[in-house]
């Protein structure tokens, strides 16, 4: 039997997939470490990494993968890579690290973004770019030339996440337009690098990587790969891609109107446009999906954010006297449709993009002490955090997008009817539920090069789906609820 190796490099842990290639079935996950990576924090709003630590634990899943499936490293044929967005990775001659990463939740650069928005122009950025420059790893990259002067002279090249990992197992340092995209060096306007970025930052074009395409054999395992991983040497490496484009690639979103949804501690919404349109620059990023190609149709990933999701009902679980989600849900199930009027607004976990980066916070509103219970909040919390779903798709329909299917992975909120049958009426869209994550969608991916994706879509149906939540046709109760909740947000943003 053969195999494809995925890779997951998260900033919590790192995941490695075993896939068979024939089926696309997956063989097995191993997840290191088996507690959380350690996050460096010099300053508030700073976080960083060991980008060695990635490979360490990368090496030691692979071990452990192979041991526990007895595959030797002649039977792994191709490796996926998925990665943490946004990070900065910079290196000297040699490919060492001349400091710790910069990593995706580090806001340190936030400023450098702005000014450059308003210094380039805000339409040129929205037109090129797609994008503010904001918190990025181009503006990282920038806050290092301005704050270390001695370690920028020293870079040879910079690189996302993943791009280091794939340079640890063949010593070859190159990127992908995806990548560029996330780390706003790409434009799309051209469809070339973004020349007038660089030169307003005063970074040297020498010091992007050699761009590769996104499926394809983007370079070979060495003979140190190999004794540091345990992959043979020649192995190809055949794909690599950011998290939230890997997680709609690990759902089969590929198309205009394909959306990818996930609901954990934060919420995502990724739709795919073939429009250029960046109307909602400000609340949306824009980035070039996975089947992004030069010169084609447009491929857009559209990403729309909601920090307070999963985590408001976490918190409710640790604060209530309740004992699982399971519990929860059975007395959410018990109150009617509108939880008799309470309304939960769920955005207590920092400031909201999609709501222009205010931070408003929790509120419970409409609670009468004398006829609400528990159960209330727990409905009213699960509605919550659809209603915000909810509103985050009317902000991407705004923006040029007409979606046509959903599809989410099989986690916490999706698993609550619901949750999942309020968003589906409200949007008049189907929800398809897979049982998938970001490391087996990355080791399918390394199938790609050969440009199947018919096939692969195949694989992910056969072996993942899970159901299929369909419309209520009787709509208005939920709309009712709907409008009732979003009367109460916009009441505290009008404030």
């Amino acid at each position: 039997m053969n195999y494809h190796l995925g890779l997951d490099i998260g900033s919590s842990s790192i995941k490695v997939a075993l896939v068979e290639i024939e089926s696309g079935k997956s063989i097995g996950v191993v997840q290191e470490p088996k507690e959380e990576m350690s996050m460096y924090a010099q300053k508030n709003g700073w976080a960083e990494q060991k980008p060695n630590d990635w490979w360490k634990y990368s090496c030691n899943a692979i071990t452990r993968l192979k041991k526990q499936h007895n595959v030797t490293r002649n039977q792994i044929k191709g490796i996926g890579i998925s990665y943490q967005m946004h990070g900065l990775v910079i290196v000297d001659k040699d490919g060492n690290p001349l400091r710790k990463s910069i990593i995706w939740c580090d806001s340190r650069a936030v400023e450098i973004g702005n000014d450059a928005f308003k210094g380039i122009g805000e339409e040129k950025c929205s037109q090129n770019l797609l994008n503010s420059p904001a918190n990025f790893t181009a503006s990282k990259l920038k806050w290092v030339k301005e704050n270390e002067p001695d370690t920028y002279t020293k870079i040879y090249k910079f690189m996302l996440p993943g791009d280091f990992i794939a340079y640890k197992f063949s010593n070859k340092i190159n990127t992908t337009i995806s990548g560029l995209s996330e780390g706003i060096f790409w434009d799309f306007k051209n469809d070339s690098v973004a020349d007038f970025l660089l030169e307003h930052y005063g970074v040297h074009k020498t010091l992007v990587p050699d761009i590769v395409d996104t499926f394809g054999i983007q370079s070979l395992v060495d003979k140190k790969g190999e004794t540091e991983s345990g992959i043979a040497a020649g192995t190809p490496i055949y794909y690599r891609a950011g998290d939230q484009p890997n997680n709609a690639l690990s759902l089969n979103v590929f198309n205009p109107g394909e959306v990818a949804a996930t609901g954990g501690t934060s919420g995502v919404v990724y739709a795919i446009t073939d429009n250029l349109s960046a109307k909602e620059s400000s609340r949306v990023n824009n980035f070039a999906h996975v089947n992004y190609q030069k010169g084609a149709a447009a491929r857009i990933g559209k990403l729309l954010c909601i920090n307070g999701a999963g985590i408001q009902y976490r918190w409710l679980l640790n604060n209530l006297a309740v004992s699982s989600y399971e519990e929860m849900n059975t007395l959410a199930s018990e109150i009617p449709i509108g939880s008799n009027g309470v309304c939960l607004i769920p955005f207590g976990n920092g400031a909201e993009r999609m709501l222009n980066n205010t931070e408003i916070g929790t509120r419970i509103v409409n609670m009468n002490l004398n006829n609400h219970h528990k159960g209330h909040m727990c409905r009213a919390a699960l509605e919550g955090i659809a209603f915000s779903f909810v509103y985050g798709m009317e902000i991407l329909k705004s923006d040029g997008i007409k979606p046509s299917v959903i599809r989410a992975g099989n986690d916490n909120l999706f698993r609550s009817e619901i949750f999942a049958n309020t968003v589906a009426t409200l949007i008049e869209q189907e929800i398809e539920i897979y049982n998938t994550t970001g490391a087996i969608g990355a080791a399918r991916a390394a199938n790609l090069h050969n440009s199947d994706f018919k096939a692969f879509g195949k694989t992910i149906m056969d072996n993942d789906h899970v159901m299929t939540f369909m419309p209520f046709k009787d709509k208005q109760p939920y709309l009712e609820a709907y409008k009732n909740w979003k009367k109460e947000l916009e009441l505290i943003l009008n404030n």
